[in-house]
């Protein structure tokens, strides 16, 4: 197995808190930080690119489907999932088209629509955050001790 360069600086990830018909989409993490955990659809923002467009790639890249209405939802600084450290940037989005596949086996178990209040455990700590931000309307995150 090939050994993991570790940066010594942030970098950008964008999650995305999709809803259809009053569920969210939440895929099973594995083989990254967050291995186990339910997480959003996401990844890095690349260089040059609008944080809706990453928005909008990462999500097609790994479920298939496409996404509109795409606003900002929070911020956070990252740091819990060491060595990795990440300024997060949530977004919320709401289902346009397409059928949800799983296109990144390597790191996605499954993903499935979930009601808000019977969401699967443990969350990743991105997803939690978005629904603590979604249920009490917070936008920033200050990093717990």
């Amino acid at each position: 197995m090939m050994k993991q360069k570790i940066l010594k600086f942030p970098r950008v990830g964008i999650g995305v808190l999709i809803f259809k018909n009053k569920k969210i989409l939440l895929g099973k993490r594995k083989g990254s930080h967050g291995a186990g955990e339910y997480a959003f659809p996401g990844g890095h923002l690349e260089y040059m690119e609008t944080i809706e467009g990453c928005a909008e790639r990462e999500t097609l890249e790994e479920t298939g489907i496409k996404i509109k209405n795409i606003k900002f939802q929070f911020i956070a600084n990252i740091r819990k999932y060491k060595p990795k450290h990440y300024l997060h940037v949530g977004v919320t989005a709401n289902y346009k088209s397409g059928k949800v596949q799983i296109k990144e086996g390597d790191k996605i178990e499954s993903w499935d629509w979930y009601n808000l209040n019977k969401l699967p455990k443990p969350l990743f700590e991105m997803a939690g955050m978005a629904i603590k931000s979604h249920k009490k309307n917070k936008i920033y995150f200050k990093e717990r001790k």
